[in-house]
């Protein structure tokens, strides 16, 4: 397929090549796949850069780039290699002569030891990271990894559409990772103590900072001559995108065990007992109920599934019974929703499969699916999954934004040429209503889930 520029992705596309540090903040289906593609094809032939470090989500790394790479036509001559899979796959990927290197992000620790260990030679002289944000934790593996080579890179891009999914003390990271240090500090804490004030806190236990008065202009002017921001709004025609909340209603015996581990967090059930040792645990039990089936620890440590009602399965029934044969992305949270749900849709004679991997996309995309199962965590970056359908139903919300923006912009992204609809099965009066409302304010973060349910617990 021929590229043809609009006139922001040439914008991008210039830019990246004016800076070896870049953060390019694309909003969701502007395309910057093949931007960065492009930037890679003009500075290879123009001898700036040679070989390429890609750092992706699973299955971003597993499809997408491979994907963008042989649907263009100026770009496809570009050779790649893809380090997922097993340590022998990821040997002979990063020990192949290509121009491009796809490696997933929780490889990226076994990738820096085995350059250390001189396993693997050194070869990079750019790395580009796709979702920017995954490095946000500056504890984390990955980001503690990736720090050891960041002195090898001779030009650094990252790619995100969500950069501060949980306030700008995110940014602190992901901007280490970009510039060593040079715009917000070398340090978290003096980066903190620069710009944050403490928030939520108990005695001398910090848990979050909230931005002093007028830092969050100074942090953009730090970081602004390294960063293109832009939003789909802005720049694309998108159709119209419908969200509905489908609302269930759960029995009085339903509900009396839903009220029961809610104020006891112990649920007696003869399938076996269910605890919520924290807030957190709480928290879940209760997302799981609200689903139709809750996790149970038996005596011998086993962990059965106790199933509670069907009301969502009978709601999902009807929006799939009331679309007429067009295909539906099914998000779930947990693995007994699957089961549940796969269960279902075997009832109803429909064409499924969880888009896990690169055939069972294809097939989704070639409309060859009457639904297509997705998990949040693995689904949420990078897929294009609009050409197989319009309509995507939350089985169960999930607590994260980022998340569930990303799930949605699978299909409500460039290309999409039909009404996207988005329904929301949501039972009533369960901590599903609480995830609504972070939705609608836009704040729907763990943390707002679990001081709603320390709320509950304090109400005994």
């Amino acid at each position: 397929m021929k590229f043809v520029p609009h006139g922001y992705q040439k914008k991008a596309i210039e830019f990246i090549r004016a800076n070896r540090e870049a953060a390019l903040f694309l909003d969701m289906g502007l395309g910057k796949t093949v931007i960065t593609l492009t930037a890679i094809r003009e500075m290879v032939d123009a001898g700036e850069v040679k070989r390429v470090l890609v750092i992706a989500p699973l299955w971003v790394a597993a499809v997408t780039w491979p994907e963008e790479i042989q649907k263009w036509d100026h770009v496809r001559d570009l050779s790649f290699s893809v380090a997922t899979g097993s340590i022998a796959q990821r040997f002979r990927a990063c020990r192949a002569e290509t121009t491009l290197t796809i490696i997933n992000r929780e490889n990226i620790p076994w990738l820096i030891d085995a350059t250390a260990a001189g396993t693997v030679d050194w070869v990079w002289d750019m790395v580009v990271i796709d979702e920017l944000s995954s490095f946000k934790n500056h504890q984390s593996a990955r980001f503690r990894a990736l720090m050891r080579r960041r002195d090898r890179f001779s030009r650094v891009l990252g790619l995100t559409g969500t950069p501060a999914p949980n306030g700008l003390i995110d940014l602190w990271a992901q901007f280490r990772v970009l510039d060593n240090g040079v715009r917000l500090g070398r340090s978290i804490g003096r980066y903190r103590t620069a710009y944050f004030e403490p928030d939520k806190r108990n005695a001398q236990v910090i848990f979050s900072y909230k931005p002093l008065p007028g830092s969050e202009p100074r942090i953009y002017d730090r970081i602004a001559d390294m960063t293109l921001s832009m939003q789909s709004r802005d720049y694309l025609r998108l159709p119209e995108l419908t969200t509905t909340p489908v609302w269930v209603e759960l029995s009085r015996d339903e509900r009396k065990r839903y009220e029961e581990l809610k104020r006891d967090a112990v649920l007696q059930l003869p399938e076996g007992e269910i605890t919520a040792l924290n807030a957190a645990v709480l928290a879940e039990k209760l997302l799981q109920l609200s689903n139709g089936a809750v996790y149970a620890d038996d005596r011998s440590g086993g962990r059965g599934v106790v199933p509670i009602h069907g009301r969502k399965l009978d709601a999902l029934t009807d929006l799939i019974e009331s679309a007429n044969g067009q295909p539906a992305l099914i998000a779930y949270r947990y693995r007994h929703d699957l089961t549940r749900i796969s269960a279902l849709l075997t009832r109803l004679k429909l064409g499924f499969d969880v888009l896990d991997d690169a055939a069972s996309i294809a097939a989704w995309n070639a409309g060859k699916l009457g639904a297509g199962l997705i998990h949040p965590m693995s689904a949420g970056h990078g897929l294009n999954l609009q050409a197989g359908g319009s309509k995507l139903i939350w089985f169960s919300l999930p607590w994260s934004l980022e998340l569930y923006q990303q799930t949605v912009a699978r299909l409500y992204r460039q290309g999409q040429d039909r009404t996207v609809s988005v329904f929301h099965i949501l039972a009533r009066g369960t901590m599903d209503e609480a995830v609504e409302a972070a939705l609608v304010r836009k704040d729907l973060t763990q943390e707002r889930l679990l001081r709603a349910v320390r709320a509950e617990l304090q109400r005994r």
